[in-house]
């Protein structure tokens, strides 16, 4: 054997190492204790314990008032409880929390009436636990029995499940069960709950099997995640030794084979791996690679048995989560939990913001020696980072962003990654008498101007950002700014004689003729404040910083419009919209009126207009003049009336001939609708 690889996660789980701990806890307070069932599957442990005043009972029968069971990391079943509860036991619960997170899947599953299909070891203590947990259920080894089954019970097909799988499980196995369920079941809630350090363990087991000669598995002949191992390496590599502690090791078998590999299952002490690498590298020569592996595995070692305190920041995996709770791997004799309720702030699910899995720095609030357990915080540690943050930005002036959580008297209060940042209502940026509560929920941009990290007091201003950015969008629309060029506003008042548009930090002033080619009366007959409108630039003054906008579409000019339909000599069908003494005025188009001239009006002299027109009537006209400068035009209903017949007089009477140019006045239309010129004069 020239190389040696060993495997970074052999030994001892979390899950193995937390119940052994709490185990010799109670020994040194007790003196002694029971463990229901042997407490992991090693002898050499077991019976070192067991020395120690470790009994081991195998029903509840056996436990006396008083005696202080423990409850091994495979659990048992909820009947199994109450028994040692109700005979007057003292019972500590050392069961894995994954074991523990499947009870809890299963148990739900039970009483909402689901059938329970558990992927596992029918007679191993972890799946015998499970099944206790609840009430209607099969077991199934593999892909084979279960799809056996379910050829027999097509009436299951369609029924309600719920599929889990014995935490030391194979991938594979699991997922070709999983393939068959849903090949032929169509209401099954299927959860992978194979331990992500076995997943870990499996597959680097594998990873290292395939790269060499030989391997070595440590582990106990009843354990199943070391059966499970040594399969999965035999699957990757020629030659495999499955054995129990370092006299079981041939190395013989060894010695030929260029690259050997180390792994261990999870019930397995660190000291019992160490004892079989030395006899390998004692006998066996080993290169000098090998042996800083070796160093690297002592140092691992030396880890895995540190202390640790209150206050320290740690680094683990997250390997369950629970209702209440997240169990974070350490990788020390310590296991971590993480109360659920640090992740479900704002209605966010737990599911949604940690997975099994994730790496995850927390610090360390509470270390109970006795049970083996640290409890974390998150939060805190995010808190701590952030007042760096926090003060970091309060010197260089960095812009912070966060949400506004609550209206306080002066002020708001913002959550700066989890940091309280008051704001006083002056540096809000609203209005004077505005209301502060429409701020809340709102994520806002602010500046740090005070920090009092003893009082933990920070102060901070939303209105110092929100004018450097208008100063910032101001310039830069200056420095942009074109005739004609388009913007997307917002209206922000109104007055008499127009609107005055934002388009993102200066206020443009549409006129009330830019807002339609129709006649209107106020600016609010057309847009309304808080609208939102697109305009374009007529004209602009940089010294005095004034702006005027237009509106209405130029593509909608009327004028352009009737130019288009209508010409010199066309009839159209108009509405008198105002009477004078001189002629009616009638909309051809809306935005472009005509003058029937009071000669024009009927074929015989009238004395004035309203004795032939009403306001309102509709009549048809032809277009006998029209201005193109000046945007004028003149109507004649008299021209498409049939000629009177002339009154028949006993003497005639001369009248004064009107040559066709008085007929019909030229005339011009302001911006108010009035016209300008003046009427013939009647005789």
């Amino acid at each position: 054997m020239k190389e040696l690889i060993l495997a970074k996660s052999a030994g001892f789980c979390f899950g193995v190492n937390r119940s052994v701990d709490m185990a010799e806890k109670l020994l040194g307070e007790k003196g002694n204790c029971c463990s229901f069932g042997q407490l992991i599957h090693n002898e050499d442990v077991v019976k070192e314990l067991e020395e120690r005043g470790l009994r081991v009972i195998r029903s509840p029968e056996e436990a006396m008032p008083g005696d202080n069971v423990l409850i091994r990391a495979h659990g048992v079943s909820r009947r199994l409880v109450e028994q040692l509860e109700a005979r007057g036991a003292i019972v500590t619960d050392a069961t894995c929390p994954k074991v523990k997170h499947i009870h809890g899947i299963v148990s739900r599953a039970d009483e909402e009436g689901r059938f329970v299909i558990i992927i596992g070891m029918r007679r191993h203590p972890e799946v015998e636990a499970i099944c206790g947990w609840c009430s209607r259920y099969q077991v199934f080894e593999n892909a084979g029995e279960l799809e056996e089954w379910l050829e027999e019970h097509p009436d299951f097909w369609d029924k309600p499940l719920t599929v889990v799988v014995q935490t030391t499980q194979t991938g594979s196995n699991f997922t070709e069960c999983c393939n068959i369920i849903k090949k032929r079941c169509t209401n099954a809630k299927i959860s992978d709950t194979i331990c992500f350090a076995t997943s870990t363990r499996q597959e680097e087991a594998a990873a290292i099997a395939s790269r060499c000669d030989a391997m070595v598995v440590i582990g106990g002949k009843h354990s199943a995640n070391s059966i499970h191992l040594a399969q999965i390496c035999a699957e990757n590599c020629p030659s495999v030794q499955f054995i129990q502690r370092a006299d079981e090791l041939d190395l013989e078998k060894l010695r030929s084979a260029g690259t050997v590999g180390l792994t261990a299952g999870a019930s397995t002490p660190a000291w019992i791996i160490k004892e079989v690498r030395n006899k390998m590298s004692d006998e066996i020569k080993v290169e000098e690679s090998a042996v800083e592996k070796e160093q690297s595995f002592d140092e691992m070692l030396e880890e895995t048995l540190k202390t640790i305190y209150n206050g320290d920041k740690v680094t683990g995996i997250v390997v369950a989560i629970t209702g209440t709770e997240i169990s974070v791997d350490l990788g020390t004799k310590y296991s971590g939990f993480i109360p659920t309720t640090e992740f479900t702030d704002d209605g966010i699910k737990v599911e949604d913001a940690v997975k099994v899995g994730d790496t995850i720095e927390a610090v360390v609030v509470r270390v109970n020696d006795i049970e083996g357990t640290a409890m974390l915080s998150k939060k805190r540690l995010d808190a701590a980072k952030s007042w760096n943050d926090v003060e970091a930005a309060a010197e260089d002036g960095t812009v912070l962003e966060g949400v506004v959580t609550e209206e306080n008297k002066g002020g708001v209060v913002v959550n700066v990654k989890g940091v309280r940042v008051f704001v006083p209502a002056s540096q809000t940026d609203l209005p004077r008498d505005a209301e502060l509560s429409q701020l809340l929920k709102k994520t806002v941009r602010l500046k740090i101007t005070e920090v009092n990290k003893a009082r933990k007091r920070v102060v901070g201003s939303i209105r110092r950002v929100a004018q450097a950015e208008r100063r910032e969008r101001t310039e830069a629309i200056w420095n942009e700014i074109e005739v004609g060029k388009k913007y997307h506003g917002v209206v922000k008042s109104l007055t008499s004689y127009g609107a005055f548009v934002d388009i993102g930090g200066i206020d443009g002033m549409v006129h009330v003729s830019e807002l339609s080619w129709g006649r209107i009366h106020q600016p609010s007959e057309v847009v309304s404040v808080g609208d939102e409108i697109d305009v374009y630039v007529i004209s602009f003054d940089r010294e005095k910083r004034k702006i005027s906008l237009g509106y209405k579409d130029p593509d909608g000019n009327p004028w352009a419009q009737f130019t288009a339909k209508y010409e010199v000599g066309s009839v159209a069908t108009v509405k008198v919209v105002k009477l004078m003494t001189f002629g009616a005025f009638a909309e051809i188009l809306p935005g472009v009126d005509g003058l029937i001239h009071i000669s024009q009006i009927a074929n015989r002299r009238i004395a004035k207009p309203d004795d032939v027109l009403t306001v309102g009537d509709v009549v048809d006209v032809k277009i006998t003049a029209i201005d193109e400068e000046k945007h004028k035009v003149s109507l004649s209903i008299r021209a498409l009336s049939e000629p009177a017949p002339a009154p028949v007089k006993e003497e005639p009477v001369e009248e004064e001939e009107v040559g066709p140019e008085e007929d019909a006045l030229v005339y011009e239309v302001s911006a108010t609708g009035e016209a300008t010129g003046i009427a013939p004069e009647e005789e």
